[in-house]
């Protein structure tokens, strides 16, 4: 159970026994802090391997919760690390990664956090959330909060994609679809909030959906173990929207180490986002240490469609301090990695998933990226749920009555 809460900018403690938000002093994210010394001698990796918990809980010490009880769980975690081909266009990348989290709950990543968060919103009290969304997020808010009895209220801007609209309908959240960005939505989400007392799990504007989506920095050390040795890869690509997983990763390696678990040794992070909106891309290569909005900000990936971060500080930190990068592409070249890695490896990802494929060839290209090196990319959520954006063209029906129907294939 978590011990601290502290302002990631101005460092001010807040209560853990009370609903949070932002630190009431500076409006910046709050961090959890754990007994991480305390946990040393009982909290092993042989700890986590022998639990049973088919779910990203088996890390439960470090969790925001005081009794297992209380765990709001759909069985998220716990998703494949699945190697890539050597041949065709991977040729040349003899050690590539692609962790799956399209296996979660509601098909994405977004699932880690959404259990973290309502667990702990529901432990102290709340009884109706509400967020904006671009797309995976709303799913996995609407079906966590199911699971909690908790109501659960919307805002989507209106070109969000169908399938995370139609989702969060048939869970019964109430949605409301906003003719702008994300963060009108979350404009309205903060009136609403203070009119009708709904608790905001908007991302990193409460303290725990990072600590759900740091999990997966801890699968991955499990996921590439070696006689029993946790390892980290040398190079992890991430498509980066409001980048809690980013952030909750690179904390997940802080504490593994403190633990004992892990050395110094880290990844090298790298921040992928579209080319027409890369705030932090556009901040990282001025040298900045914030980023600044970007301006009509568009791209087929709603999941980088977030034109202004509260995070961006914590996320030029991260790479700062791992050496890491950041890259934007174009939409066409996130399609088509979208279509590169399903005709080649079997997966079909989500197009934020496209991009940072696309991310990867390019940085090996410009000879930034050895090959050799043993290369994660994230794949965030299902493909299935942007099958709008991947019309099947010109089909032809076979009259199978016709003897000749299989002459056109000749």
């Amino acid at each position: 159970m978590h011990t601290s809460l502290k302002c990631a900018a101005c460092g001010r403690d807040h209560a853990v026994d009370q609903l949070q938000n932002l630190c009431t002093d500076c409006g910046k994210p709050l961090l959890v802090g754990y007994d991480l010394e305390s946990l040393r001698s009982t909290f092993t990796p042989d700890v986590v391997r022998s639990r049973a918990t088919r779910s990203m809980w088996r890390f439960q010490e470090v969790m925001p919760v005081e009794d297992m009880s209380q765990v709001v769980s759909l069985g998220e975690g716990q998703t494949p690390l699945l190697r890539c081909r050597d041949d065709g266009a991977f040729e040349g990348f003899s050690s590539l990664w692609v962790k799956d989290e399209s296996f979660n709950p509601t098909g994405s990543f977004k699932a880690r956090g959404m259990s973290a968060a309502v667990t702990r919103a529901r432990a102290l009290g709340a009884t109706s959330v509400a967020l904006p969304s671009a797309g995976n997020a709303a799913g996995a808010a609407t079906y966590y909060a199911a699971a909690a009895g908790m109501e659960c209220v919307l805002f989507m801007p209106e070109d969000t994609p169908p399938a995370n609209i139609i989702e969060s309908v048939v869970g019964g959240a109430r949605v409301h679809l906003v003719n702008g960005l994300i963060g009108d939505c979350g404009k309205l989400v903060g009136q609403g909030r203070e009119r009708f007392g709904w608790f905001d799990l908007s991302t990193l504007k409460e303290p725990f959906r990072i600590e759900g989506k740091k999990t997966m920095g801890y699968e991955l050390a499990f996921d590439l173990a070696a006689d029993g040795r946790l390892q980290l890869p040398d190079v992890v690509f991430y498509p980066t929207g409001g980048g809690t997983g980013l952030i909750g990763m690179w904390k997940a390696f802080d504490e593994m180490q403190q633990l004992g678990w892990i050395g110094s040794e880290r990844p090298r992070m790298v921040v992928v986002q579209a080319e027409h909106c890369a705030p932090i891309v556009r901040a990282f290569e001025a040298g900045a240490d914030s980023a600044t909005p970007f301006e009509n900000a568009r791209t087929v990936a709603s999941g980088l469609r977030v034109p202004a971060a509260i995070g961006d500080f914590l996320m030029l930190q991260v790479l700062g301090e791992s050496d890491g990068t950041a890259v934007s592409v174009s939409d066409e070249e996130l399609l088509n990695g979208v279509h590169e890695m399903a005709a080649g490896q079997g997966l079909y990802l989500c197009p934020e998933a496209g991009a940072v494929w696309a991310a990867a060839k390019r940085l090996r290209e410009s000879g930034w990226l050895d090959s050799s090196e043993r290369i994660v990319l994230f794949n965030t959520g299902s493909g299935l749920k942007y099958n709008h954006l991947f019309p099947s063209g010109e089909l032809v029906t076979l009259d199978h009555d016709d003897p000749a129907c299989l002459d056109i294939l000749a």
